[in-house]
């Protein structure tokens, strides 16, 4: 078996795609250059530098079979970061150009493309319950910031709803796992990489007055209206799931 090392990104992953019906490999893995570990010193190994325009050339072709659905689908692959994706999108890609008349994905009779499926599901779930349960708290330069830490890599697919939800405030949204986020100054959206993590008690100490003071109000009046007669926590786990409760502040 032939293994394509990539730099772990999505451009670079489609680059390794095209290489694979470049170089017409057969038995062949795709994996993240900083995931290997090569086991046999004889094993033979291909190095992907991540080019652009190859990516861009599969997904073109992709699209005319799948769509910008299907595309999309497959960012949420690659974003679930589950250890099979990068040949879960390959094996798409293949069918998707042997059976070019129709659209693969919703071939679930095959392994492959209902493992793909249900991924799709699981990171769905879970972008939605980060556009549920995300709470922004108030800094003293003013910015509103909010910290997550969700099982997939979904900040990309949160980005539009809150860019468009608060267009008059700054904020930011970060990822504890990853070391990434998302800052909005009011004109532009865009990434941003830190070179070290956040710093979750210097984080703290630098809340506006009015934050503290609202987090204070919003704890008391949660403890004044639950009502300990009428608690039904199977209910409340079912709807609101405790790795969530860390996002909100009546549960600190």
């Amino acid at each position: 078996m032939i293994s394509l090392l990539y730099d772990g990104s999505f451009e670079g992953l489609f680059t390794a795609v095209f290489e694979v019906f470049e170089y017409r490999y057969k038995d062949v893995e795709i994996v993240n250059r900083d995931m290997f570990h090569q086991e046999n010193i004889f094993a033979e190994t291909h190095e992907v530098i991540t080019q652009p325009e190859k990516s861009e050339r599969v997904l073109n072709k992709l699209e005319k079979y799948i769509g910008k659905p299907g595309i999309h689908q497959l960012l949420k692959v690659f974003l679930s970061e589950n250890p099979e994706m990068e040949n879960l999108i390959l094996s798409a890609v293949k069918q998707s150009i042997k059976h070019p008349g129709e659209n693969i994905l919703e071939n679930f009779a095959d392994s492959d493309i209902l493992k793909i499926s249900k991924i799709c599901k699981s990171v769905d779930r879970e972008r939605h319950r980060m556009t549920a349960f995300v709470r922004f708290e108030k800094m003293q330069d003013g910015i509103f910031f909010a910290r997550i830490d969700p099982d997939f890599n979904v900040l990309p697919l949160i980005r539009k709803h809150f860019k468009d939800r608060y267009q008059d405030q700054k904020w930011m949204i970060y990822d504890l796992r990853r070391n990434y986020g998302i800052f909005y100054d009011l004109k532009h959206c865009d990434f941003f990489y830190p070179d070290e993590k956040l710093d979750l008690y210097q984080y703290q100490q630098k809340f506006h007055d009015e934050e503290k003071n609202y987090q204070i109000l919003w704890q008391r009046y949660f403890t004044k209206t639950n009502i300990a007669e009428r608690k039904n926590i199977k209910l409340h786990i079912q709807h609101v799931p405790k790795r969530y409760w860390k996002y909100l502040t009546e549960k600190r």
